[in-house]
């Protein structure tokens, strides 16, 4: 597969656009500030595309799929994300369902309360001088128009908070503390966030294989 895809690369043109292949606006600014300032990033607002159904089974087919999806309506390369929270008492949830616990309206506070109340469930002093271990999982696949595409994850363990703490970062960032830090990663200044989260691991898995393709 390796192979195969950066041979691919040789015989393209070298890009200068990529399509970030996500509607979630924190996702696409994280994404976006990874990636090298001089390359043009479009979002799929920007095209009035859709997202596709995601119906993977784990992290890295729902990130194929939006992959692909993403590059095919566009004719750009895309760099597409799938990632989540995965919470050892909740036997791994919400997981690859992280992002459809803050539906109705992508409502992270209600999703954020709803682990609360599934930690309670489980264990109603599970606030009281006791770590609920948890890890943070990306997946980023970068694909080609012409369907070549290349997967690499990224994770970072740590726990959940008792309480909700800070308004920096998006989605569950307010309740994750990564081992080794005492801040949760909505507490946590942008820049220290970068260097050691889930998709900055990922990015770094797959940056090689893209610096190919680019100018």
């Amino acid at each position: 597969m390796v192979n195969n895809f950066l041979n691919a690369s040789i015989i393209m043109k070298k890009i200068s656009k990529i399509i970030i292949g996500t509607h979630n606006r924190g996702k696409f600014k994280e994404i976006s500030d990874l990636l090298p300032s001089n390359l043009s990033k479009i979002s799929p607002w920007e095209l009035k595309l859709p997202s596709p159904e995601e119906v993977g089974l784990t992290f890295k087919e729902n990130s194929e799929i939006k992959a692909k999806f993403f590059s095919k309506n566009s004719d750009l390369l895309c760099i597409s994300d799938d990632s989540g929270l995965e919470i050892k008492l909740l036997n791994g949830d919400p997981g690859i369902y992280s992002a459809r616990w803050a539906e109705p309206g992508n409502n992270f506070n209600n999703a954020i309360i709803k682990v609360f109340k599934e930690l309670e469930k489980k264990d109603p002093n599970w606030k009281i001088n006791k770590k609920i271990e948890a890890n943070f999982i990306c997946c980023l696949s970068i694909c080609l128009p012409n369907g070549k595409i290349i997967s690499r994850e990224g994770k970072i363990n740590g726990s959940i908070s008792n309480s909700k703490r800070g308004i920096n970062g998006f989605g569950y960032d307010p309740i994750f503390i990564p081992d080794g830090y005492s801040q949760t990663f909505g507490e946590m200044e942008q820049k220290l966030k970068y260097k050691i989260d889930h998709r900055s691991k990922a990015y770094k898995n797959i940056e090689k294989f893209l610096f190919n393709l680019l100018i």
